[in-house]
């Protein structure tokens, strides 16, 4: 099946980076849900469930296309977010027509989005362009050897930086403190515990992109 489906390594690259730019958008959208972590009171965003699969992703690219190649894939991400971003703007600030009764809910939804916006495009930049920097090195120093060891410790230093520039930006000011600490604590340990869980995963799609074009290493 897999003979099947080989492709080139432009074409694989062009999938990644697609993946990779719809996790970052969906990842905004959901985030603008603040929901109770487990009845214990804590609140944990909504995107935290599926943005550490983007660090997955930055870790595969890197892995095979290197950190110039990551980059391009960050910088294409962030500009596609962008334009989403806008668009909805645009279709916000458009007058409801008539019977339509959800313009407040659209803006309560929408409205919020602009600092979760700015937090996520800066920290997605900052956290994905130093996890990708500290893949490389971690690499280098282990020539190659132990996938995993890269893996994990690009994003634990990644993810903090992810973490506190996001929620600080998105979302200092509107809780109390003990939730932002608490959203800070939450976001970041289950970033890496959901990261390190699903490393058998990403070993998996590493093997599979890897028969797909061919690559032995």
């Amino acid at each position: 099946m897999v003979n099947k489906l080989k492709m080139s390594k432009a074409e694989l690259y062009a999938i990644l980076m697609a993946l990779t730019a719809t996790v970052l958008i969906v990842s905004n959208l959901a985030s603008t849900k603040l929901f109770d972590f487990f009845g214990t009171g804590l609140v944990w965003d909504g995107g935290a469930i599926l943005f550490p699969v983007s660090y997955i992703l930055g870790d595969i690219i890197t892995e095979i296309y290197g950190f110039k190649k990551a980059k391009k894939v960050i910088w294409t991400a962030f500009a596609m977010n962008l334009i989403a971003v806008l668009a909805l703007f645009i279709v916000q600030l458009l007058p409801p027509g008539p019977g339509w009764g959800n313009q407040a809910a659209y803006e309560a939804v929408i409205g919020f989005m602009p600092r979760i916006v700015v937090g996520s495009l800066i920290a997605f930049v900052s956290g994905q362009i130093l996890n990708s920097y500290v893949f490389v090195k971690i690499k280098e120093f282990t020539k190659g050897k132990r996938f995993w060891e890269r893996a994990l410790g690009s994003s634990l230093v990644g993810d903090l930086v992810d973490t506190v520039i996001f929620t600080t930006i998105a979302f200092i000011g509107t809780i109390s403190t003990e939730q932002f600490i608490g959203l800070l604590v939450i976001a970041y340990v289950t970033k890496i515990v959901g990261e390190t869980v699903l490393l058998p995963v990403t070993y998996g799609i590493l093997a599979l992109c890897n028969k797909l074009i061919g690559n032995r290493e």
